[in-house]
């Protein structure tokens, strides 16, 4: 199984910034939900877990599984670039990014999708047909684009429609697993 988790709270999470790679750690109801999240996982044995670089993200990940975490950059977080930080009611957006005409730096969504689903064909490639559990750890953006991998791409491209909140996860399975 693939337990697919988002990191926990974090102050610019509460504040309705826009967290990019100069994003925070977790705060004190983050590490809570992370803590929640050790509870609610305590049956499961993870074979693998993989974080992205973000220390947010790092931190939900051993704290709930006991695990250190393998940090693999393409489960970063979209670059923002200059519109990380800012409120989200500030930002103007191109669809669900900050609008690239606008902010320098933010990433290409095709160039970010490519690189998340070229981890997950890696990791399909590894670890398809075998009984493990994986945890992968990351952010709305990350955890609503490996949804799509699974569920496929929403036809309006809202991935964050198959993100999770802060502190919460999915478990997919990959379609090669033995039953």
């Amino acid at each position: 199984m693939i337990y697919i988790l988002r990191h926990g709270q974090t102050d610019l999470n509460k504040e309705g910034r826009l967290q990019g790679r100069r994003g925070m750690p977790l705060n004190e109801t983050g590490v809570r939900q992370a803590e929640a999240l050790k509870e609610r996982l305590q049956d499961v044995t993870f074979h693998q877990v993989f974080s992205s670089p973000q220390e947010r993200a790092v931190q939900t990940a051993e704290i709930a599984t006991g695990k250190q975490a393998i940090v693999d950059a393409r489960l970063d977080v979209f670059d923002l670039g200059e519109a990380d930080l800012l409120k989200r009611s500030d930002v103007r957006m191109a669809g669900m990014v900050p609008d690239p005409a606008v902010y320098t730096g933010v990433e290409d969504v095709r160039g970010f999708l490519h690189r998340i689903y070229d981890f997950m064909h890696e990791l399909e490639a590894e670890y398809g047909g075998k009984q493990v559990n994986l945890l992968l750890s990351g952010h709305r953006c990350t955890t609503g684009c490996i949804g799509a991998y699974f569920e496929g791409l929403p036809e309006d491209g809202n991935i964050f429609r198959l993100s999770s909140g802060n502190g919460e996860y999915k478990v997919y399975e990959f379609r090669s697993a033995k039953k």
